[in-house]
């Protein structure tokens, strides 16, 4: 049987990971980085736009920045056939 995160894969989404970049609430100065990883479609992202709200919403370090990659794991197969055959010692 196959995973839940297979079946995510076959419906279009790709694995997304998130830079969270928040302000201290007590040192607004410093600045910290959380790292935020879900499978999300692309270009919209609304599980992550879904966490950024209860973030906002529930959360007391305020955004900064964020900075978003994305991939898709199941597409065609990326190879290409080789005419010989090398042996390395």
């Amino acid at each position: 049987m196959a995973s839940g995160d297979f079946h995510l894969q076959m419906q279009g989404y790709g694995l997304t990971t998130a830079n969270i970049f928040y302000r201290l609430p007590d040192h607004p100065g410093i600045i910290q980085s959380y790292i935020w990883q879900d499978y999300d479609l692309h270009p919209h992202f609304p599980q992550l736009r879904k966490f950024l709200e209860f973030w906002s919403r529930s959360l007391d370090g305020p955004l900064h920045h964020v900075t978003v990659a994305h991939a898709h794991l199941i597409k065609p197969a990326e190879m290409r056939l080789v005419d010989g055959e090398f042996t390395v010692h």
